[in-house]
């Protein structure tokens, strides 16, 4: 089902002065506007976009990125204040809120603080910087050590640093093992170290060459079988990539940018191939 807030590859199916109409399925038909579309956009052809909701409440589509999805946090700038609370830069021409019942302390523009995106009462795209009730320590969850993570630096503590593990769950990067400047909101690359018995993360930031050459070998057994080619590439959803080979996209992305620097695949538009197959 088509959501509000997320990202889809949508097939054009009208095109009017002011833009293109897609297809957004149960959401119905979406305008494009012109200044959201590329240039040689025609009817027939599929274009990513992001969906929101505009001032007046309808689905509209976009071919901006956004800094973060529906369901993740990230580190955004307040630009505005008005009665009704903060309004932050996001990627996108109109801002997102964050009501004041929706902030930690009170926000001023200029300043940029980690909020997690979710949709309100209202339908519309919201922010909130009380970041602990998105998180559930309790939530189970399937992590594995030597996986590769994406992490957002949330605070530091007296063993070391907070981290957001992929936009689900608290860990910890411990102070003895970072060699490198962390700062509150930074996204970066880690790895689980260790899961304790009561379900708490251990980060690292290094992973090691044995893991990197562990996903490289598993995609190239993958392709091995399918004929040389997968249908995936460093845009594909993360769940296929995960469905696929069990791994992260950001794991799936170094893996196959090493293989492509070695020139044993090619990235094509619609896949990953093996050469020489």
């Amino acid at each position: 089902m088509i959501s509000i807030g997320k990202i889809y590859e949508l097939e054009v199916v009208k095109d009017v002065e002011f833009g293109f109409y897609v297809d957004a399925e149960n959401l119905g038909e979406v305008l494009l506007p012109n200044k959201c579309a590329p240039d040689d956009l025609e009817v027939g052809d599929t274009v990513e976009v992001f969906l929101y909701l505009d001032s007046e409440g309808r689905p509209v589509a976009t071919n901006q990125e956004p800094k973060a999805l529906v369901g993740e946090f990230a580190y955004l700038k307040v630009v505005d204040t008005s009665g009704v609370g903060a309004f932050l830069d996001w990627g996108l021409d109109k801002d997102v809120l964050v009501p004041f019942a929706e902030q930690h302390r009170p926000m001023e523009v200029g300043h940029s603080y980690l909020v997690y995106l979710y949709i309100g009462l209202d339908g519309r795209i919201t922010a909130s910087s009380k970041i602990d009730k998105f998180l559930d320590d309790e939530k189970p969850h399937d992590f594995k050590p030597q996986q590769a993570v994406d992490l957002i630096i949330a605070n530091s503590t007296d063993l070391g640093y907070k981290a957001i593990v992929n936009h689900s769950h608290w860990g910890v990067l411990y102070k003895n093992e970072v060699h490198q400047r962390l700062s509150f909101g930074q996204y970066k690359k880690g790895f689980i170290k260790h899961i304790r018995p009561d379900g708490k993360i251990d980060l690292s930031l290094q992973g090691g060459q044995e893991t990197r050459d562990k996903y490289a070998k598993i995609i190239l057994n993958y392709l091995k079988k399918q004929d040389g080619f997968a249908p995936v590439h460093d845009k594909s959803d993360p769940k296929l990539i995960s469905d696929l080979f069990g791994m992260s996209k950001g794991a799936f992305k170094k893996a196959i940018g090493g293989l492509y620097k070695k020139r044993i695949i090619s990235i094509e538009k619609d896949g990953i191939r093996l050469l020489n197959e």
